[in-house]
């Protein structure tokens, strides 16, 4: 198969509209070519005018580890072109760094989550291509966690950085596709392009999303494999809470918590307890491991281990958001007063428990803080909103 950025080094009539024009690249360390050529270099290779690069969280190298540590913007050392970041002293891109460029091209790797921030980038470019009259072209990559949608939609008013608009956590789409919704659903004004992939195939094993002949490049440092990517829209809501995702370790996120405090083995035996059907599609390992930063660093935590791969992966039965939902719902039921929820700034909201601007609004803490409340009570809400994403973007889907 061909991502979109081969598409385009491949046929010269693809190119043919950016002949005569500046050029501009957002990406990252995982946009590369199907030789693993980065996109940058490549396209300069074939020809095409570059007169400047973007990078998005965690840099157009991908070296800044945790959220909220920005990048500065620099030159280029090869190609002498400015580097703007878009996770530094702005998210979204000013008058003077849209000014460089007639045609963006946006060549991301994208987890397919709403929180993953490259979402929101995307998001930002469309909304000033509009008003500066500028062209974006999303080279489509494949969504690793494939067409499956889970999740509450998050609610007017609950917008930040990680919640570009009232989509579930888990979309389903690529990131190609999503730039329609957007253009859609916020009526945006703007020349709007998406080289598509050729022979993506999302609903087939064993990849389910992510095709076997491509290897796994981390899009940003945390995301290390395809187990993570599948768990993400899961576990990245640890990121919200005392618990540890594992970060400081070798598989981040890949956990549904780690703590010094707690026993995995009841946790679990709760959840089974309490929605055995949650579990499914995936196998959890009990496991210790002693974060050597962040969450609980130089202590040994334990916690479960996600294993959505191999021979334990059942692509339709594994919802992740649900599985992390459960871990948090038995951790609750087995201590009432366990400090779960982390209040500190997230993605520069001040304001609102980090768990609920993850989650676009605070229906889910409320569900688990809720003794009464039933693993069915949050599956009705989160049904709901996963029919409803389903009818209004099946005619976006390009695959």
């Amino acid at each position: 198969m061909k991502f979109g950025i081969d598409r385009l080094l491949a046929d010269p009539t693809l190119r043919a509209p950016l002949a005569g024009r500046r050029v501009a690249l957002v990406a990252h360390p995982a946009s590369l070519t199907e030789d693993l050529t980065h996109s940058l270099d490549a396209l300069v290779a074939a020809g095409v005018n570059l007169t400047s690069a973007f990078g998005p969280q965690h840099g157009l190298k991908g070296d800044k580890q945790d959220n909220m540590v920005e990048t500065a913007d620099e030159l280029d050392p090869v190609h002498r072109i400015p580097v703007f970041s878009l996770y530094g002293e702005v998210r979204r891109p000013g008058a003077a760094m849209m000014d460089t460029a007639d045609v963006f091209l946006f060549d991301l790797q994208d987890l397919g989550c709403r929180i993953y921030t490259f979402v929101t980038t995307l998001l930002y470019l469309l909304e000033e291509a509009a008003r500066h009259g500028k062209s974006v072209w999303v080279l489509d990559r494949p969504n690793p966690a494939g067409r499956p949608v889970e999740g509450l939609t998050l609610l007017p008013g609950q917008e930040s950085f990680v919640g570009a608009g009232p989509m579930p956590m888990r979309h389903g789409l690529t990131l190609g596709e999503i730039g329609h919704w957007f253009i859609r659903h916020f009526g945006l004004d703007v020349d709007y392009r998406v080289i598509a992939m050729e022979g993506w195939s999302p609903e087939s094993g064993p990849g389910f999303g992510w095709p076997e002949s491509r290897i796994w490049v981390n899009p940003s440092p945390n995301a290390a494999n395809l187990n993570m990517a599948r768990a993400y829209a899961g576990t990245v809501m640890l990121e919200g809470t005392t618990l540890s995702e594992g970060r400081g370790t070798t598989r981040p996120l890949e956990v549904l918590f780690g703590a010094p405090d707690l026993d995995a083995g009841a946790v679990l035996a709760e959840m089974r307890r309490l929605a055995p059907d949650w579990l499914g599609g995936c196998a959890l390992r009990a496991c210790h491991f002693e974060p050597t930063f962040h969450k609980h660093a130089k202590t040994l935590c334990n916690g479960l281990m996600i294993h959505a791969e191999g021979r334990f992966y059942d692509h339709r039965a594994f919802r992740p958001w649900r599985l992390q939902a459960l871990a948090f719902k038995a951790i609750r039921a087995l201590h009432p007063d366990y400090p779960l929820w982390r209040d500190f700034p997230y993605e520069y909201e001040f304001d609102r428990l980090a768990i609920d601007v993850i989650n676009g609004g605070p229906a889910f803490r409320e569900w688990v803080d809720d003794a009464g409340a039933l693993p069915g009570d949050l599956d009705a809400l989160a049904a709901r909103d996963e029919a409803a994403w389903q009818e209004a973007t099946g005619a976006l889907r390009l695959y």
